[in-house]
């Protein structure tokens, strides 16, 4: 990776997690197991301040008419594939009646066109990816262009946090470099280059395991789209779930059970990072599709695919004594490189000695010269 570039500050005060709702807590429990919202079933916007807020994190500002006019676009997209594959009926409220924003608010509100609003809204998140994965190659734009606009947005926003009074005692982030990558692909089963998410990476030291839950709820409120965390890829070794359940925060009923898949989520979210990591290294981790806006590099929105592209970003949380314990023993990160370049050199070199022996073997008097 390149040198860290940290921000340090540790004269904050502990902040009061009592505001959480629960579309905080859904949210966060999502980020930590890694799931999906396809497999949602309902969600939790208890007012046009929540949507808008969502929005906005998924940069679609409710202020500008064109953001709005594109998200009715992707409804409408998202009615028409279901009608023409699926041949389903929607109510016409759903359909077309109502503004798209207010789907939010019927998908989070217990009644008979729920489900309607929640099936065309998962197929809204689809399009809007795919045509933002779609757009980043027809303008051709640069990794470092998107790496610097995502590292710039996330800067600002912990700077807001900090002013706001979160306890964020240290903050850095990096890009992994060419030899980083290349160890990493020989070392992993998967030689996808596709399959690396931390080539952006950022990390957050906060100053105790309880202010661990508000910066979550306030990283989803301001910067990470819930919906656009990659499933399987959530480590969580610091939070319980059972205090997403149980917690102190203010809400009228419990949490939502979103998926069949929560347990077996809830499993593999508890393994280490990967095969490299010591047993005793703990650590918040999962991976986000950050999405941002065209203008902020130079380029103009395209009508056909919108106004945002999308930047695999990975994050790490840890409280202040975790980290000093993950600096400790094997668990520290040159341990971590050294099991790492271990596996490489295996890989690389495995079969050398049983090769050798098969070609003393080989008489010349045998080979095919023709």
């Amino acid at each position: 990776m390149e040198p860290p570039r940290k921000i340090v500050d540790s004269e904050l005060s502990a902040l009061d997690a009592s505001d959480l709702r629960i579309e905080d807590l859904e949210a966060v429990r999502l980020l930590l197991r890694g799931g999906s919202v396809i497999d949602w079933h309902q969600l939790d916007f208890h007012d046009y301040a929540a949507v808008d807020r969502f929005l906005k994190v998924n940069e679609f500002d409710p202020s500008r008419e064109d953001d709005m006019l594109r998200l009715e676009e992707i409804r409408m997209q998202a009615v028409d594939y279901l009608a023409h594959n699926f041949e389903f009926e929607f109510p016409e409220s759903i359909a077309e009646g109502m503004p798209a924003r207010d789907i939010f608010l019927v998908a989070s509100k217990a009644g008979r066109h729920q489900v309607w609003a929640c099936v065309i809204l998962k197929v809204m998140h689809i399009i809007h990816h795919l045509a933002g994965r779609e757009l980043a190659t027809r303008l051709s734009i640069s990794h470092d262009k998107m790496y610097h606009a995502i590292e710039l947005k996330v800067m600002q926003v912990v700077e807001e946090l900090r002013a706001d009074g979160f306890p964020i005692i240290e903050f850095e982030w990096s890009r992994k470099t060419l030899d980083s990558l290349i160890s990493k692909l020989i070392a992993k089963r998967s030689t996808l280059a596709a399959s690396i998410y931390d080539k952006l990476r950022f990390r957050m030291i906060v100053r105790n395991g309880s202010d661990l839950l508000p910066i979550m709820a306030a990283l989803h409120r301001r910067l990470i789209p819930f919906n656009y965390v990659v499933p399987g890829e959530s480590v969580n070794h610091l939070i319980s779930f059972d205090d997403l359940e149980t917690g102190d925060a203010p809400r009228e009923n419990r949490l939502h059970g979103q998926d069949d898949l929560e347990m077996e989520q809830v499993k593999t979210a508890a393994l280490p990072v990967n095969e490299f990591s010591a047993p005793n290294y703990k650590i918040i981790n999962f991976v986000a599709d950050l999405p941002v806006r065209v203008e902020s590099f130079g380029a103009q929105p395209r009508p056909d695919f919108g106004h945002v592209v999308f930047v695999l970003t990975e994050f790490q949380i840890c409280d202040k004594q975790t980290a000093t314990a993950n600096e400790l023993g094997d668990n520290n990160h040159a341990s971590y490189k050294m099991r790492q370049h271990e596996r490489v050199r295996q890989r690389l070199m495995r079969g050398r000695k049983s090769r050798t022996l098969r070609l003393r073997k080989i008489d010349p008097n045998d080979l095919d010269m023709s």
